[in-house]
């Protein structure tokens, strides 16, 4: 019999009535069933209180009266009316941190209960209702079978998939052949009904393997495979040596293997540190995860119902005939694989599969965790919906869409950057400034129209240090996404990280990145988007000695009709303060002086993506280099942001070439005029040293309400 669990998982029955038909796009179906209803409407238990529950099967609900509706397309009700979500806001709740592995040991211990049935899909009630057009995950549990892998991140992943977990009974031997020929038949079923959507896979350990296996029996569909800590590495276990000790262990002695396996497979403190802020005081965080282990510690003796002897000896014959059988039909897999890899395995070799995996597939990508175990998923520090979006691996059709398919961060993705540029904020403790209609300088942000379209257009100051303050605080104080055109060679393969954790570049793509191309700024302006654009690039971001604050900018005026087509408003601003922080002592000039080097430096920048190559003089000089930076005691950054220029009913900007350079030279005077203000006045800086500050933020004063000078 199914239960509800706190209204967390409900489980699915074996099938359908034959003469109903599922209004759902995943038909629920499993290994060796009837095509027979196995419904429930006894009382269930909730908090102790009893009631008929609603049961949920895959994606459809019974209601208590045997007629099944459909959820999957679940409305949230709104005035009476059905209402489907169509976006999220900036800084949305995804959950993350509101469940942890003592939620997955709680609810295993219900759900294993052996109810005769085989394998089956079902649908986690705390994904609730996705946004509208959601793609479909198929969760693919490890070792354990319960589908609960994905705990953490349920809500999250619940907007932006129609998400599916498959459960295998404790007591279930399903050989592994017919578990694939069960998902390939639910991926062949979503892919009939939506033959234009990607369909993404999530393997952890054995169902990475299942995962594989699937992706290579079905070369000719749009597949993201997404693999965390593979079993295709099972040959080559750490654990190997014991198996056999495993196997001969008495029965006596066995509920001491899961304690074992519970510290071999994943790291309890990552795993007691999910729900913990990490900037409460070290008192208060200490205090929190001494009261998560001592919650957590006796829960593992569930393990030992999850994983009995028999199943045990059973899991580990299914893991061999896995590996073998899905490292024999590698060469088949044509879907696009991303591999999340932990430093801390100590179940498996998957730092050295995942490099295996990377040449030995033909679209595989990988990415280390440096700091987790085998149970990744449900460790600290892993959001699984962020990394599918700082990879561009999130989308609704073959082709990503960079402004379609666009998530905004989450309240913890924002949390987890302010955090991540905590000490870089301390140090320049940024000042922003805006620009009234009447020309009057204020602090804050608030002279930026609300509304878009918007164009902001300024100085990209060395490295493009300036962007993640700007980003923050536009979030912070105006909770707006402010989608940033970026250098096309970022969203290379060869650009992405290979050896780490996510780095700044998909960090980057997580806050709204995307490619600088025409057709992204007319999308992006199209949406109403506020759009941040440097018209100097990567010449003024990587600029020589003495060139800090000039303008790099073509001649034409590139972007000024495409902003005049929408009616955009477009706010110039200037950014100083990088000569407050760092000195320039290796410029491209003197790296291209060091023999080998230069040559090197020729290869990678004649090989990648290069812009402007139809334009002549210094702003054709896209070249990439890094350069070498001598840290000085930290000043601090200003921004200003200059009296919006309104581009609506100015029609005439967008045929007469003349008018729109006039307007082009215009807003480039503007972005020079606020340099030349912020130097000056940053004289007036009480402030300005970072000492003065610190002594200042003795009373716990938040960065923005530092004083500055008066405007």
């Amino acid at each position: 019999m199914a239960s509800i669990v706190n209204s967390l998982w409900v489980s699915p029955f074996p099938a359908l009535n034959s003469d109903i038909r599922p209004q759902s796009r995943v038909k629920v179906r499993s290994v060796g069933s009837e095509d027979s209803a196995v419904l429930s409407s006894e009382p269930i238990k909730v908090n102790g209180v009893s009631f008929v529950g609603e049961e949920r099967i895959g994606g459809l609900v019974d209601r208590g009266n045997g007629g099944l509706v459909s959820s999957v397309g679940e409305k949230k009700k709104k005035n009476g009316e059905n209402v489907v979500l169509k976006k999220l806001e900036p800084l949305w709740d995804d959950g993350y941190g509101d469940q942890t592995v003592k939620d997955y040991l709680d609810l295993a211990k219900d759900i294993i209960k052996p109810d005769g049935g085989p394998p089956r899909w079902f649908c986690p009630v705390p994904c609730g209702p996705p946004l509208k057009d959601s793609p479909v995950l198929l969760f693919l549990p490890g070792m354990d079978g319960l589908g609960l892998g994905l705990i953490l991140h349920h809500k999250a992943l619940g907007k932006a998939f129609e998400v599916r977990c498959l459960h295998i009974p404790v007591c279930d031997r399903t050989p592994f052949r017919d578990l694939v020929k069960l998902v390939e038949e639910t991926v062949r079923l979503e892919h009939a009904s939506s033959p234009n959507k990607p369909i993404y896979i999530v393997g952890d350990s054995l169902g990475g393997c299942l995962a594989l296996a699937v992706a290579a029996r079905v070369p000719d569909l749009d597949l993201v495979v997404v693999l965390s800590n593979p079993a295709t590495s099972f040959g080559r276990s750490q654990l190997q040596p014991l198996l056999p000790l495993l196997e001969a262990m008495p029965d006596e002695l066995h509920y001491t293997v899961p304690y074992l396996l519970s510290f071999v497979m994943g790291d309890p403190l990552k795993m007691a540190t999910v729900s913990i802020e990490s900037t409460l005081p070290p008192a208060l965080v200490l205090n929190q995860l001494s009261g998560n282990l001592t919650a957590l510690l006796p829960r593992l003796s569930v393990l030992a119902d999850i994983i009995p002897k028999d199943t045990l000896l059973w899991k580990l014959k299914l893991l061999r005939s896995a590996a073998s059988y899905t490292n024999s039909r590698l060469h088949a897999v044509t879907a696009e694989v991303l591999v999340l890899a932990s430093g801390q395995d100590n179940m498996l070799p998957s730092r050295d599969e995942a490099q295996r995996l990377s040449s030995s597939l033909k679209n595989c990508k990988y990415y280390f965790f440096n700091g987790n175990g085998h149970t990744i998923l449900l460790e600290d520090g892993v959001n699984l919906l962020t990394i599918i979006k700082g990879t561009c691996k999130y989308r609704h059709s073959r082709k990503i869409d960079f402004v379609k398919d666009f998530l905004p961060p989450s309240m913890s993705e924002y949390k987890r950057a302010l955090e991540e540029h905590r000490w870089f904020r301390v140090a320049t403790s940024p000042v922003m400034l805006s620009t009234m209609e009447d020309e009057t300088v204020v602090r804050g942000l608030s002279g930026v129209p609300n509304d878009g379209p918007v164009l902001l257009v300024g100085y990209h100051m060395l490295l493009g240090l300036e962007l993640p303050p700007l980003v923050l605080e536009f979030l912070r104080e105006k909770n707006l996404m402010v989608r940033g055109l970026a250098h096309p060679a970022l969203f290379e393969a060869a650009s992405e990280s290979q050896s780490h954790e996510l780095s700044i570049i998909e960090s980057m793509k997580v806050f709204g990145a995307v490619p600088v191309t025409p057709t992204n700024l007319f999308n992006l302006l199209s949406a109403k988007s506020h759009t941040l654009l440097y018209p100097g690039g990567a010449r003024e971001a990587l600029h020589r000695k003495g060139e800090q604050y000039t303008l790099f900018w073509p001649d034409e005026p590139e972007f000024v009709r495409m902003a005049a087509k929408f009616g955009a408003t477009i706010v110039p601003f200037g950014v100083v303060g990088e000569d407050d922080i760092v000195d320039l002592v290796l410029d491209y000039n003197d790296v291209m002086s060091i023999p080998v080097l230069n040559d090197y430096l020729r290869k990678v920048n004649n090989e990648g993506t290069r812009l402007r190559t139809d334009k002549s003089g210094e702003v054709a000089n896209q070249d990439f280099y890094l350069p070498g930076l001598l840290p000085k005691i930290p000043g601090r950054f200003y921004y200003l942001f200059g009296k919006p220029i309104e581009t609506k009913g100015k029609e005439v900007v967008v045929k007469d070439r003349e008018k729109a350079k006039e307007l082009y030279l215009k807003i480039k005077s503007e972005v020079e005029n606020c340099m030349s203000y912020l130097i000056k006045k940053r004289e007036e800086d009480p402030y300005r040293d970072v000492f003065d500050r610190t002594l200042y933020r003795a009373t716990s004063t938040p960065l923005d309400q530092i004083p500055t000078f008066k405007p």
